[in-house]
């Protein structure tokens, strides 16, 4: 009988093209293990699987690009323990992975903002993209944490904004701009470290504070959060 992994692998191998690869590469996704699979094909896998943590372990360790989405969608994040965390977060060698584990399963667990802190420390790109990434999937996902927790981190984004690698800056931006989006308090605060940023001397952060500075005081979120903060 085959074994569900290898059954799998076999249904992602059916959906994917060479075509859906070259167009991955284009986005900066590493596919050398990857079979092109839609994300959207491995979402509707996922539904259909649900969730299984072993399963979910097991898809890991294949090491296909595929596999290792599909992993982060089903895994349970009540099973998910800080020694996996630690260990899947070696294994990213692409943004996308690095993402959709963190804003599928990773944001979910009690680990989540102590998690973000450490990878924001980590000098591996990936690690500490994961950081980033991670405390912007927190700002978009998690109702409950009061803001002192989310002004926490904004300090955090102060402190690595000038790391130029293109992979962490765009998450530093993120995750400044989606805790920008939370509420107005954080909004404020947000933009305060937004135009301190966009008037600094190193061209990283320069481009980090301008560019949420546009969103944050754009008047679709300005109305947003008005709207938002008489609910």
């Amino acid at each position: 009988m085959e074994q569900p992994v290898q059954k799998i692998l076999r249904t992602l191998i059916g959906q994917g093209s060479e075509r859906n690869r070259k167009g991955m590469a284009r986005f900066g996704i590493e596919v050398g293990q990857a079979y092109g699979v839609p994300v959207p094909v491995i979402r509707k896998l996922a539904k259909e699987i649900g969730k299984n943590h072993a399963l979910a372990l097991a898809l890991w360790k294949t090491k296909n690009h595929e596999a290792q989405l599909l992993a982060t969608m089903i895994d349970d994040p009540k099973q998910v323990t800080r020694a996996q965390m630690n260990s899947w977060v070696k294994d990213f060698d692409s943004w996308d992975v690095c993402d959709q584990a963190c804003m599928n399963l990773f944001d979910r667990t009690p680990f989540a903002f102590a998690q973000a802190e450490v990878w924001s420390k980590r000098k591996q790109e990936f690690v500490r993209r994961a950081g980033f990434a991670l405390m912007a999937a927190l700002a978009f996902h998690d109702k409950q944490t009061p803001d002192s927790e989310f002004q926490a981190l904004i300090k955090i984004i102060e402190r690595t904004a000038t790391d130029e690698r293109n992979f962490v800056r765009k998450a530093v931006n993120w995750a400044l701009r989606q805790i920008g989006k939370r509420n107005l308090k954080l909004n404020a605060s947000a933009i305060q470290l937004s135009r301190k940023l966009s008037q600094s001397a190193n061209k990283t952060a320069r481009w980090i504070g301008a560019d949420a500075l546009r969103e944050l005081t754009s008047q679709g979120v300005q109305a947003r959060l008005r709207k938002k903060s008489k609910q």
